[in-house]
């Protein structure tokens, strides 16, 4: 009775023990029950095995798609910065172009004789190819926009606006940017040239003329037993003056580093100076054509009013005082602007023309629209003023091609009231033109009859005019050395 008694209870306990296994080590029993004879547990083991399988899987598919996009990520930052690095360089064909003192100075060191033929030109001629000049890479000139052909010593207070006609041949405008450069308005303002479109032929001659003012005015200071007709004085300044004009608005800022200062004559107290050249197109100053809906077709001597606007409006606390000139029709060989640096702002100044010996008299002479020169607010407010005359004058007229630049701008000065806040000055001086001049074919003669004259128009006689000045720059041997066409 006891020894059952004992047997049944050691087999409750024994029986209690295996449940409480049973609960709290359910894998242990999965185990043995795999591990059994009877074979069952062989589902629970594959089940198992694909559920491990399955869950590395994901973890392996979860580590890939991180590492994936860290490396899109990183792939995309480099492309950034590289694209940001890129955009900062400039190319070496455009600061080869931006910077021509160095080649001179390169070129000059090596000999210190006059520039021979061989070593005359830094640009390719017009036989070296086309797509050259076409896909020549040129700095912006302002906010994006603009050509920028060559950045000045200084900023200046003084701004030519030379604006070319459809009809403005290459030769033309090479004759008007060769006198421009040597004259003393050159050592004192920028030239900006608004163009009607896009040329390669255009660029290619500014540059070129650039290029050859930088080689005469550096080997007219290295060469002194060279004979010019260059007066190399009028481009120096002193050091103190150029700090004081600060760096010209034009392109990107650069810092200079002790080459280019030893290339300028840093070291002496005279330095360089001469002025930013750069040109914009009509459509970037006027990219609506504002004129096309009252006329049928707009000339550019119409067209530059529209473009005036935007322009001189950016550059009106840049300039004090400005020179609207047409590049055909009219050659600068001085500074014209030497009267009126005195006046006031407000001061506009117009140039009258002799009227035609077969036309009817007037007692009054007729004012030139090829040049407006004075103070920066009395040009803008007059630009402003031709531009509104020129809408009212299109709606009058049924014909939307009757408008005439002179004869509206004739018609405006006569109007007080509409140029009330404009101190006009009208000269009584008409322009000379360039037959007119002599002396061009000897050296003593051409000094007098042209250091007085501070522009002169082309006339009707411009090829024997340009031939005879050509003549007389090519007659002397740094001049010949320099230019291309002597």
């Amino acid at each position: 009775m006891n020894s059952s008694s004992t047997s049944s209870s050691e087999g409750s306990k024994g029986r209690g023990g295996m449940g409480f296994l049973f609960v709290f080590f359910p894998e242990d029993e999965t185990a043995a029950a795999a591990t059994s004879p009877g074979g069952g547990g062989a589902p629970i083991m594959r089940k198992r095995a694909v559920n491990a399988l399955l869950r590395r899987s994901n973890s392996t598919h979860l580590l890939s798609t991180a590492q994936s996009t860290i490396s899109i990520c990183a792939l995309l930052i480099f492309v950034t910065l590289l694209l940001f690095t890129l955009s900062t360089f400039e190319p070496t064909a455009a600061s080869s172009h931006f910077h021509p003192r160095r080649q001179l100075s390169a070129s000059s060191s090596s000999s210190t004789a006059l520039p021979q033929k061989s070593r005359k030109s830094f640009w390719p001629k017009h036989n070296s190819g086309e797509d050259l000049w076409k896909n020549l890479a040129f700095q912006h000139a302002l906010q994006g926009m603009g050509t920028l052909y060559r950045r000045g010593t200084r900023a200046m207070n003084d701004l030519v606006v030379a604006h070319a006609v459809e009809s403005l041949t290459v030769h033309e405008l090479k004759l008007f940017l060769r006198l421009l450069f040597r004259s003393g308005l050159s050592s004192k303002s920028d030239l900006l040239l608004v163009f009607p479109a896009k040329s390669a032929a255009f660029d290619r001659a500014v540059v070129e003329e650039s290029e050859s003012f930088l080689k005469l005015v550096h080997g007219a200071g290295e060469d002194r037993n060279s004979t010019t007709s260059f007066d190399s004085a009028q481009f120096k300044i002193s050091r103190k003056k150029e700090r004081e004009s600060g760096e010209p608005i034009w392109g990107r800022k650069r810092r200079s580093n002790s080459s280019e200062e030893e290339l300028e004559g840093d070291s002496e107290s005279t330095r360089l100076s001469y002025g930013s050249v750069v040109s914009f197109d009509v459509d970037e100053l006027d990219p609506e054509n504002s004129l096309a809906g009252f006329l049928h077709h707009v000339p550019m001597s119409l067209r530059r009013w529209a473009c005036y606007p935007m322009l001189l409006g950016r550059l009106r606390r840049n300039f004090k005082h400005l020179i609207l000139v047409d590049a055909k029709e009219l050659l600068l060989l001085g500074d014209p602007l030497s009267r009126l640096r005195s006046r006031t702002p407000e001061s506009v100044h117009l140039s009258t023309l002799t009227p035609p010996a077969h036309g009817r008299k007037t007692h009054q002479k007729p004012v030139s629209p090829a040049i407006v020169m004075g103070g920066s607010r009395g040009v803008r407010r007059l630009s402003n003023a031709v531009l509104t005359e020129i809408v009212r004058a299109a709606m009058q007229h049924k014909k939307k091609n009757s408008v005439n630049e002179s004869g509206l701008l004739n018609q405006l000065v006569g109007n007080e009231f509409v140029l009330k806040n404009i101190n006009l000055i009208v000269s009584a001086e008409s322009i000379p033109e360039l037959s007119s001049l002599t002396g061009l074919n000897s050296r003593t003669g051409s000094s007098s009859s042209t250091s007085n004259l501070a522009l002169v128009r082309r006339g009707s006689s411009n090829g024997d005019g340009s031939s005879s000045i050509l003549k007389y720059l090519c007659s002397f041997s740094l001049d010949s050395a320099v230019y291309s066409d002597c």
